[in-house]
């Protein structure tokens, strides 16, 4: 049975006690208990721990489940398969066609997962990335955050692991599909720690992803899946109806069917390459904004109080009330002991975005601070028009900047009275910050809802507009301005034998959401062949 909202001080025992209490039997009847969710609460007061429970009796579980006790109820599959238990995602491995080449587009979170999970289920697809391995690409990374030496095919956005892997390696989502759990179980095999399998908030951190990534790329390999980096798709081949391959920038066609695409938001080349072999897209809202940065230690007194230097750096999720206008602003990825980072694909503009190890041992803590933005903002209504509004932000902050990648910055306080910022502290952006005023950089309405938001905030965080927070700007890749629209089987409008997943193409909104959409295309696929496929062993 599962056995939810058991709440236990830190310094207290024995969980089966408290489970005993809930259900009102001894002790003694409890044979097991395993955590398979956990929180912690720490607003102010004592932490305690908030534990769901998958929970087993020597006898009697029927007769209590015919009348169970609140939060209490029978633990399903689908439950163990959400908490990613061994043996819950056992795949059946299948001999497909020969002719069958699946091919899929980019080696973020999406494109992984859908090569994954049909490599188990036994297709041998061809993974393409046009940024480099993990090992390289960190040096890339390295020497821009370093010196500002940018390469524009390998870096904070392109390459193995997409954006996410210099990001805070957040693995909360608040999707309730089981696959969730097969993605962190398959997270756990390559490396990570098991505890993202209970956690209410898993968290691995830019250092440890790099590692899990280096054991995900092991596991394609050994599943039979082709990994090609370097190599950007620049057309669509197709005979006007149906995709039978790709053309790379070198020239070189590489042919096979179906394509899942699974580029990531940055790559506006990619985009453009899709609408010109006919997919069908729209347009779609975003949210931009800014990254908030506090230090730390206010953060972490603001939201632990006397508990803090006990307790891991402090996390927080806000949300202002909605304007006449209809806007509303709310905090976004927060990475608490992270940092700001650029995180350009070219030269020229500026974007900023917030990244953390696994320690979360930074000085400082920031957080996305958006507000939405739509098509009546954009102005255009073609389907390019979301990714010339956020250009045209981007640009603007280059010049604010002063260049070199520098990020326009004001102080919160600044803000709040209606002047430019003339000095700011010391902040965690490696290329620097320059002084500004963010009404030249973002549209007036995005500057009033997060003035009206941060006053709201500072009557949940004392200190949230004070003299040592700073907003860096611009954040305008939460999500992309772009959908590409797809049919009840995920296949895509306007050219058969493709099928486009991610967050890049407007199916996702992080890692794992990402991801589970790469493993339900996956499916899609392997259902379309299934009737061709000849059942073979379980691995």
């Amino acid at each position: 049975m599962l056995v939810t909202g058991i709440r236990q001080a830190e310094e207290q025992g024995d969980i089966r006690a408290a489970v005993a209490a809930r259900l009102r039997l001894p002790v003694e009847l409890i044979s097991g208990v395993q955590v398979v969710r956990e929180s912690l609460d720490a607003r102010g007061r004592r932490p305690c721990r908030v534990l769901n429970l998958r929970v087993e009796l020597e006898s009697g579980e029927e007769a209590l489940l015919r009348s169970p006790p609140p939060g209490v109820r029978r633990f399903t599959e689908r439950d163990a398969q959400r908490a990613g238990l061994a043996g819950a995602w056992k795949v059946q491995r299948l001999r497909w066609p020969r002719a069958l080449q699946p091919l899929v587009v980019g080696a973020g979170p999406a494109g992984i997962f859908a090569a994954l999970r049909m490599a188990e289920a036994g297709a041998a697809p061809v993974l393409l990335e046009r940024g480099e391995p993990v090992e390289e690409r960190r040096s890339a990374v390295a020497r821009f955050l370093s010196h500002g030496e940018l390469d524009p095919e390998s870096n904070v956005v392109f390459g193995e692991g997409g954006a996410g892997t210099f990001s805070d390696g957040k693995l909360y989502t608040r999707l309730r599909d089981g696959r969730v759990g097969y993605v962190l179980q398959r997270l756990v095999q390559a490396g990570a720690d098991p505890s993202i399998l209970s956690r209410a908030h898993p968290h691995l951190g830019t250092d440890r992803l790099r590692q899990v990534l280096l054991a995900l790329r092991e596991r394609l390999l050994s599943l039979g899946v082709t990994l090609r980096f370097s190599c950007r798709v620049v057309e669509l081949l197709h005979d006007g109806q149906r995709c039978s391959g790709l053309r790379l920038a070198d020239g070189e066609r590489v042919r096979g069917h179906p394509i899942v695409l699974a580029t990531g938001q940055a790559a506006r080349d990619s985009v453009e390459c899709y609408l010109a072999a006919g997919l069908r897209a729209e347009l779609r809202p975003v949210a931009i904004g800014v990254r908030i940065e506090h230090p730390r230690r206010q953060i972490d007194q603001a939201r632990h109080g006397a508990w803090a230097s006990a307790h891991p750096a402090a996390s927080y999720r806000l949300v202002a009330p909605r304007s006449q206008q209809g806007r509303q602003a709310y905090t976004f990825c927060m990475c608490p002991g992270g940092l700001v980072i650029p995180a350009s694909e070219r030269s020229g503009a500026v974007v900023v975005n917030g990244m953390s190890s696994s320690q979360r041992a930074s000085r400082w803590s920031n957080a996305a601070l958006v507000v939405p933005v739509g098509p009546a903002d954009y102005g255009g209504l073609d389907v390019m028009a979301g990714f010339r509004f956020r250009e045209a932000i981007e640009q603007r902050a280059w010049k604010l900047g002063g260049g070199e990648f520098r990020a326009p910055a004001q102080r919160v306080s600044d803000l709040l009275e209606g002047r430019a910022s003339s000095s700011l502290p010391r902040t965690s952006h490696p290329l620097g910050v320059a002084p500004c005023d963010l009404r030249q950089l973002l549209p007036e309405a995005v500057v009033e809802a997060m003035i009206r938001a941060i006053r709201a905030f500072q009557e949940k965080i004392p200190g949230f507009g004070g003299e040592q927070a700073v907003l860096i700007a611009p954040e305008t890749r939460t999500a992309s301005p772009v959908r590409f629209l797809r049919d009840g089987h995920r296949r895509a409008l306007g050219l058969e034998a493709v099928y486009p997943v991610g967050e890049g193409l407007g199916w996702g909104g992080g890692i794992v959401s990402a991801a589970v959409d790469g493993v339900k295309t996956a499916e899609a696929v392997i259902a379309a062949h299934a009737p061709e496929a000849v059942s073979a062993s379980s691995p």
